[in-house]
């Protein structure tokens, strides 16, 4: 006589190994699908590309007097505008696809986290290499800006800016349910930077427990290497240094990104 089995439940089936690599094709088309769709969205497109160059166009009339002080200044902010602007759009656009369902259904499919938040600064990047150019070409060829080194160098920086705002973004978006809280972690995550990074006072003239921090954070290399190329006629080893920095972080903030996106939303 046969002793019947007790059936059980099926094993549920494991991620396939192909979409736990980071695969190029799946990364692109991510990055095409996000390029059309703000395509579509116009606004976006001006915020991304003429904000900045408002602002710094803005700045150079507000020292019409005084040149040497938008000299002193502009440098740095041709980084910090597109890294606030990037973050901005990036933190709102992220999270609407998270609220809409979208990352939710294209995580169903065989697409790995590493994949869409490749394609996502892909991208982002993408718009930001055209950002930074309008911006320093606008600041360096029509504004006067008087950069000692090659203006090269500032297009670097800046692009290395911005993609770590695009890199912050990405990484707050997990972390807010509404596009109104997304906005607020601006004042947490940027406006810290913007007081510590060294363009309203060296930050060795600041007490040393804020010099401490502003040691820690990208904004203040970000600066600092602005300031090497508005001293130094070629690249110094600083600059290097604080170039490299600014891209590791903008590296480790998207592994961290990777890392808080969900199969399913709440």
């Amino acid at each position: 006589m046969t002793t019947p089995t007790t059936p059980t439940a099926p094993a549920p089936a494991p991620t396939p190994a192909h979409t736990r690599a980071l695969s190029l094709s799946r990364t692109t088309a991510t990055a095409a699908r996000v390029l059309r769709q703000l395509s579509h969205d116009p606004r976006t497109i001006a915020l991304l590309m003429l904000i900045p160059c408002v602002m710094l166009l803005l700045l150079r009339y507000v020292f019409d007097g005084s040149p040497r002080t938008f000299d002193n200044i502009g440098a740095s902010l041709l980084g910090i505008f597109p890294l606030i602007t990037m973050f901005l759009v990036t933190s709102i656009a992220t999270l609407r696809e998270r609220t809409s369902g979208t990352l939710e259904r294209l995580l169903a499919m065989p697409l790995g986290k590493g994949d869409l938040i490749a394609g996502y600064a892909l991208a982002f990047g993408a718009l930001a290499i055209v950002q930074s150019a309008l911006a320093t070409g606008l600041a360096v060829w029509f504004l006067g800006l008087d950069v000692t080194g090659s203006p090269w160098l500032l297009l670097l920086v800046a692009l290395l800016d911005a993609l770590l705002g695009t890199a912050l973004g990405l990484f707050v978006s997990a972390f807010a349910a509404s596009e109104f809280q997304a906005v607020q972690f601006m004042p947490a995550v940027i406006f810290p930077q913007l007081l510590l990074c060294g363009l309203f006072t060296p930050r060795d003239n600041m007490h040393p427990a804020l010099e401490a921090i502003s040691d820690v954070l990208p904004m203040s290399y970000a600066v600092d290497g602005m300031n090497e190329v508005l001293r130094h006629t070629d690249m110094t080893a600083t600059f290097v240094r604080d170039a490299l920095i600014v891209a590791g972080c903008a590296m480790l903030v998207l592994t961290l990104g990777a890392a808080t996106l969900k199969r399913r939303t709440a």
